[in-house]
């Protein structure tokens, strides 16, 4: 991002200050029509990403924008303006009836070319190509055969599809989501990052784990859990706490890949960390209509178990290298840490607001509101006028990615909903399973895992949905789960080689190889692979059914998540042999399959819970047995 200078910097700072409070005062007194409330939002941050995000890293001036950008700056205000000032004209044409002029297709095609551009600026070239590759198969479609074939389309009717629909497209129901319930969230975030919660969450888990065993991997695992859920973007939640993290890992003993990689997944799980979520969770309340609290209430038990696992990885490595913790020195103490813990007020009154039925628009003013009192208990952290100005300032560039992301995907799902792909993509998935469920499932976990590739996670998850949701709808899987499942391997594409973006920033801060830190990560994330199957067949993860089913469910999984991480490091109690380690895995695999039987779990509930526990129980009691033969003299 461009550091700019003189007027063209407060002109600039002064138009995302405006947008940011232009959220802000929509969520409190009501949104406008659906053009208008989009096209304010399209028309300041469509902008901003040409005169802030240079068109070539090494080219470009740094700052100040080229005469280029600012004639794109220019014209890419002109079409969201054009449907703001044609909103009632364009509420009375009949879709893909009444003609579309010459001056909507030209306008049209500037939006769509400067999206692209804008794409490419700010996220990733990957998502710039996928989504031109979408539009020249729009064109090509007439000319293709089987799945791939749709009738001809006129340009006009393209252009119509993409640019003036509220439905679908750029101006469609995702960029609707970002321009309110996302945005509001957004400004959240960035009054508890400027108001030092970040910092605070660094601090509270310092104190919980920093004299443990391994303390600054435990850092870096809490830590960016809490800051993720916020931030919402893998790789700037990296960058977010592993500064302090990663080298703190690598002082104390921990290899540089394995800081890397630890930072790395435990950043990118933040993304399915409620109450937050990132966007991910908004978006999805949009597309399927369910409940943002139902959404964030079923992600619950799989959040905690990912963390939970990574948790124990950190330990058991650590106990096998013999790491040991922070000195007393460096950590900061409880009393002060429970001083400070007002910082958590606004997160405590956001969820407290969503749990009573308040809708997320409320929970996160009243949030925003909290955060900005809160300021006032600590001299150090008022929230003065320019800290406020800043604030929004922050607001309005985080939004800008979101913004040119989400129009993005919008314009996928408007070519996958027009052309049928998605129907067609089905039917060769089922085809190509021969009609059973774990084949299939594999097939759109791979899917995800592409489409998630080099992109952010929620544009990611809605072009993985977009093709893959329809699919396992058909094998009989219910809206929510299906959704979820692609969800959670769009974002674990975060720690994917060979496009392990999130591992490649961690990799940057630690020193480390980029490709074997993305595997590294990848190992830990591990049990983030497993949690999307096992809520597909038995929805008792998910939170439904009764406390027993939920409870003995939850227990299996636990141990499962021990047994694999300490099949995985190569340590329980002590150093393990080869095969000590197969009968872990064994024994895992073993527990993971029960877990996906909800009718046994269902009929021997408690049974099955208490000989599982027997059975860990005397596996762990041999190989505490055989550490004592091992241990005692000849």
């Amino acid at each position: 991002m461009r550091e700019l200078k003189g007027w063209l910097k407060w002109v600039v700072s002064f138009c995302l200050v405006a947008v940011a409070v232009f959220h802000l005062y929509t969520a409190i007194f009501g949104v406008f029509q659906p053009r208008i409330q989009r096209g304010i939002h399209l028309m300041v941050l469509l902008p901003m990403a040409f005169i802030l995000f240079p068109a070539s890293k090494t080219k470009s001036p740094t700052d100040r924008p080229s005469v280029l950008d600012v004639v794109l700056a220019i014209l890419a205000i002109l079409p969201p303006l054009y449907l703001m000032l044609m909103d009632a004209k364009l509420n009375l044409r009949y879709e893909l009836i009444d003609p579309v002029t010459p001056l909507q297709t030209i306008l049209g095609l500037i939006n769509i070319i400067l999206l692209i551009e804008a794409v490419r600026r700010v996220v990733v070239p990957a998502m710039a190509i996928l989504i031109s590759l979408f539009l020249v198969y729009l064109v090509t479609a007439p000319f293709l055969g089987g799945i791939f074939y749709s009738k001809p389309m006129a340009l006009s009717r393209m252009v119509e599809i993409l640019y003036l629909f509220t439905s679908e497209g750029i101006y469609g129901s995702i960029i609707g989501v970002t321009a309110t319930l996302v945005a509001v969230f957004v400004i959240f975030g960035a009054f508890m990052q400027n108001t030092k919660t970040g910092e605070y969450f660094t601090n509270l888990a310092v104190s919980l784990a920093g004299r443990s065993i391994g303390g600054p991997a435990k850092i870096a695992v809490i830590s960016s859990g809490l800051f993720g859920s916020i931030s919402g973007v893998a790789a700037a939640n990296v960058y977010a706490t592993g500064v302090f993290t990663i080298p703190l890992m690598k002082r104390l003993g921990y290899r540089k890949q394995f800081a890397g990689a630890v930072e790395s997944a435990a950043s990118t799980g933040g993304l399915i960390m409620p109450p937050i979520m990132g966007a991910g969770a908004f978006v999805m309340s949009e597309i399927t209509g369910i409940a943002y609290v139902h959404i964030i209430k079923a992600a619950v038990i799989g959040a905690i178990f990912y963390y939970l696992s990574i948790l124990i990885k950190v330990h058991f490595e650590a106990k096998k290298e013999n790491l040991r913790g922070m000195d007393e020195s460096e950590i900061i103490s409880t009393k002060q840490v429970l001083k400070d813990s007002y910082q958590l007020i606004p997160l405590i009154i956001l969820v407290i607001f969503l749990v009573i039925g308040y809708s997320p628009f409320m929970a996160a003013v009243y949030g925003i509101l909290a955060t900005f009192l809160v300021t006032f208990l600590k001299r150090d952290t008022w929230m003065t006028p320019k800290k406020l100005y800043e604030t929004f300032e922050l607001s309005g560039k985080n939004l800008i990615m979101l913004a040119v992301t989400c129009a993005g995907a919008g314009m996928v799902i408007s070519i996958v909903t027009y052309t049928g792909l998605a129907l067609g993509i089905a039917s060769v998935i089922q085809s190509w399973s021969g009609g059973f469920l774990l084949p299939a499932l594999m097939l759109i976990m791979v899917t995800s895992i592409l489409m998630g590739m080099g992109m952010p996670c929620t544009p990611a998850y809605i072009v993985a949905v977009t093709i893959g949701g329809p699919a396992l709808q058909a094998l009989g899987i219910d809206v929510l789960t299906a959704h979820l499942f692609v969800f959670y391997f769009a974002i674990l594409a975060e720690v994917t080689p060979p496009v392990s973006i999130a591992s490649y920033c961690g990799a940057a801060i630690a020193g480390s190889d980029p490709l074997k830190t993305g595997w590294e990560a990848l190992r830990l994330a591990l049990v983030g692979f497993i949690i999307p199957y096992i809520f597909v067949y038995n929805p008792a993860f998910l939170m439904r059914g009764n406390f027993l089913e939920i409870m003995a469910l939850c227990i299996i999984v636990f141990y499962a998540v021990i047994t694999m991480a300490s099949s995985m490091r190569g340590y329980f109690n002590r150093i393990l042999k080869v095969w000590e380690r197969l009968v872990l895995g064994a024994l895992t695999v073993a527990m993971i399959i029960i877990a996906c039987q909800p009718k046994i779990m269902h009929s021997y509930t408690v049974d099955i819970a208490l000989i599982i526990s027997a059975a860990v129980i005397l596996v762990f009691v041999v190989l505490a047995k055989l550490k004592k033969k091992v241990l005692s003299p000849a």
